[in-house]
């Protein structure tokens, strides 16, 4: 268990899941604070659409230059990779080229020390949002998955989670008295051990970065569903997931700091988008069965002796595989939020 989170039980009795959820992934020894803690990639502790090749990142930039070009070309175009991590989808955006780059102020905005010491030259690295309203786009790749949430449990009416430490060492979940008033959004009531939940830390995001977004885009990349009724009637184990190198984990309780805390998203939590679709929809729209062709002709050209230019065009294929599959990463929503 995180000495963090020993201390602040110790000290304030139980704690919110919320807390908890804070402490365990963001904390002073979190997961995805230590020097050795969380990363995406196939050598990591999970694997996110950037990190399937540099397709992704070139498609996103399809749709950056769209946006770039229905809020009139501006002289700056501010990108703001919100949960940026190591600074993967950075490098395949910059490698891409876009149209706007000359107008391009790419701002990686990353928490974690260990990996904004990765970013590439060429972007400004932050651990928070920047100031002030800018013209541009805000592009976050599963980000909401990981913000903190408060969670409720139904047991004779929806009570709130809290952890505390139990007789044996522990940490164990106890519950609240029951909501009054009980948010709108939990069904009325649900099977005993239901649990949905409540993504008030993603809303307040949400509005942080709409306001700084003068004229452009906000953007997230999630897995979620519609609704937080469909969550409470579902296993939470399904929803509610741990990961660690790239496998499922255990309990969420269970080895705190040690594994990733994640969730399908509700989405009826969040302002609703101007634009809601699949990520396979997305990146059909902008352009990912072009980008794979242009691939396939690049490598039938110089299959007789391929560069390595020429490899990573035959690589396409596999990626937008991955990247569309309706089981996997193609069912993700994007969801877009429109400004100007």
């Amino acid at each position: 268990m995180s000495e963090e989170i020993r201390k602040a039980i110790a000290a304030n009795g139980a704690i919110p899941f919320e807390r908890f959820m804070q402490l365990a992934l963001y904390g002073r020894d979190g997961f995805y604070m230590r020097p050795d803690g969380g990363s995406a990639g196939r050598r990591g502790d999970f694997l996110t659409s950037p990190e399937v090749g540099p397709l992704f990142g070139a498609v996103v930039s399809a749709f950056l230059d769209a946006e770039w070009e229905r809020i009139g070309r501006p002289a700056v175009f501010t990108v703001i990779d919100v949960g940026a991590g190591p600074g993967t989808l950075a490098r395949s955006i910059l490698a891409a080229s876009p149209a706007c780059s000359e107008a391009l102020e790419y701002v990686a905005v990353e928490i974690s020390d260990s990996q904004r010491s990765k970013h590439p030259p060429g972007v400004q690295s932050r651990a928070t949002l920047p100031e002030g309203q800018f013209d541009g786009v805000v592009f976050a790749n599963e980000l909401f998955d990981n913000l903190p949430f408060r969670l409720a449990v139904f047991d004779s009416g929806w009570r709130e989670a809290f952890v505390d430490v139990a007789a044996d060492g522990k940490l164990a979940e106890v519950l609240s008295a029951p909501f009054d008033p009980q948010p709108a959004l939990l069904p009325t009531s649900g099977a005993l051990g239901a649990r949905a939940p409540l993504i008030d830390r993603a809303a307040a995001f949400l509005e942080q970065a709409r306001a700084v977004v003068r004229s452009g885009s906000v953007v997230t990349v999630d897995y979620g569903v519609g609704h937080t009724a469909m969550l409470a009637a579902r296993p939470w184990r399904d929803w509610l997931r741990t990961y660690r190198e790239n496998e499922r984990g255990g309990h969420y309780l269970a080895e705190a700091s040690m594994q990733d805390i994640t969730i399908d998203v509700p989405f009826d939590q969040l302002p609703e988008p101007d634009a809601l679709q699949t990520q396979s929809q997305f990146l059909q729209r902008w352009g990912i069965g072009e980008f794979v062709e242009r691939g396939k002709r690049m490598w039938l050209e110089q299959q007789g002796s391929p560069g390595l230019e020429a490899m990573k065009m035959r690589s396409r294929i596999s990626e937008a595989e991955a990247l569309l599959d309706p089981a996997g990463l193609g069912s993700f929503l994007v969801a877009q939020w429109r400004a100007g």
